[in-house]
């Protein structure tokens, strides 16, 4: 992983929920991790890694991600065990 990764990761688990975080750092992110995305209808995308799946919705108009789907990310991180270090 690199450091702009490391750094997203840790804004992903950060307290309190941040929601200033960029969709296209989430996205390299994932792919850092090895994560397979695909496009789903309209704005989703569907994210595969380590065994796990997950649908997110890529943000419009706006380019951060929100609180709540902050929250599914740390969810989906964590089932797929990925932890900040």
């Amino acid at each position: 992983m690199h450091n702009k990764h490391i750094q997203t990761l840790k804004a992903v688990f950060a307290e309190p929920v941040r929601s200033n975080i960029q969709w296209n750092d989430v996205e390299a992110l994932l792919r850092g991790l090895g994560a397979e995305l695909s496009e789903g209808n309209g704005s989703r995308v569907r994210v595969y890694l380590n065994g796990v799946r997950a649908v997110f919705h890529r943000p419009h108009p706006a380019k951060e991600v929100d609180k709540g789907a902050v929250k599914s990310l740390q969810r989906f991180l964590v089932e797929a065990g990925i932890r900040p270090e």
